[in-house]
């Protein structure tokens, strides 16, 4: 005679379905921790003035940098070229590149050692470059 069982009863769970069922959580958990890790980007290298020169010239080829300043902590340059502001500015794990009119540039001001400029880009809003000083003194005559 063969037992029925109700309704409502759960069935027995053996030792061979817990096995399979950690050893695959385990495998799903390791599958998502080497995702995690080989998507995750090194940061940029920081700029020095030949960097910044090759990345603007990359970035805006036809333009001629007539100044430029890097920032003290390496994550970004200003540049000028003629009427426009040629700006380099860390995002992620690497640089954006934008220009904005050379007035707005040299308008914006120095707070604790950074310049922050407005570039009304959506993917880039604003700039904040450690520059310290702005506008240098050399423009500011």
């Amino acid at each position: 005679m063969t037992r029925r069982r109700g309704r409502g009863q759960v069935p027995r769970v053996n030792s061979a379905y817990l096995i399979q069922l950690a050893v695959s959580a385990v495998a799903v958990g390791l599958m998502i921790g080497l995702a995690a890790w080989a998507t995750r980007g090194r940061g940029a290298p920081p700029l020095d003035e030949a960097t910044a020169r090759r990345w603007l010239a990359d970035e805006f080829p036809g333009r001629e940098v007539e100044s430029l300043w890097i920032a003290t902590d390496g994550l970004g340059a200003l540049a000028k070229s003629g009427d426009r502001a040629l700006i380099l500015t860390r995002v992620g794990d690497g640089y954006a590149a934008r220009q904005i009119d050379w007035s707005k540039a040299l308008a914006a001001r120095a707070q604790d050692g950074r310049v922050r400029i407005a570039l009304a880009d959506v993917t880039a809003p604003k700039a904040v470059l450690a520059l310290g000083v702005w506008p240098p003194k050399e423009l500011a005559a």
